[in-house]
């Protein structure tokens, strides 16, 4: 759980701004990662990630090449919704989203073809050697 200062001033700031620079990191770094022909099977859809503890969400939508972000309050074909170790333990590959969903630690809402799609995505993906130093100790996730 983030402490309630950062809660505080995560769910204060306006949510455009963090939707283009995740936009912007997913357009450069995805299509190394993922591959072209991955997102391509992906284009037109619309994802929203929503940061429980921060009080923060961001929605993008899959364009040709690219992540286009979205103003708040525009309509999405699929919602993830988690406390933010539990999306930094999914990314590292230190929890199992099927367990995080299951445990009801982690929501998905609306188109679960979309959601499952992306989810079979991201396991095929050979995680960057600097990314497996993230470690948890005593509980808590560390870089």
């Amino acid at each position: 759980m983030l402490p309630p200062l950062v809660r505080a001033v995560a769910s204060r700031l306006p949510a455009f701004p963090p939707a283009v620079v995740c936009a912007l990191t997913l357009s450069l770094f995805a299509p190394r990662v993922v591959g072209r022909d991955a997102l391509a099977t992906l284009e037109g859809r619309t994802f929203r990630i929503v940061v429980r503890d921060a009080g923060t969400s961001v929605a993008f939508r899959i364009a040709p090449e690219r992540f286009v972000p979205l103003r708040p309050g525009h309509a999405v074909d699929v919602t993830f919704t988690a406390n933010a170790v539990d999306f930094l333990r999914l990314a590292a590959r230190r929890a199992d989203p099927d367990t995080l969903f299951f445990d009801r630690r982690l929501l998905i809402e609306g188109d679960t073809e979309a959601g499952l799609q992306l989810k079979n995505m991201l396991d095929a993906v050979e995680l960057p050697r600097w990314f497996s130093g993230i470690r948890e100790k005593q509980g808590r996730t560390t870089f």
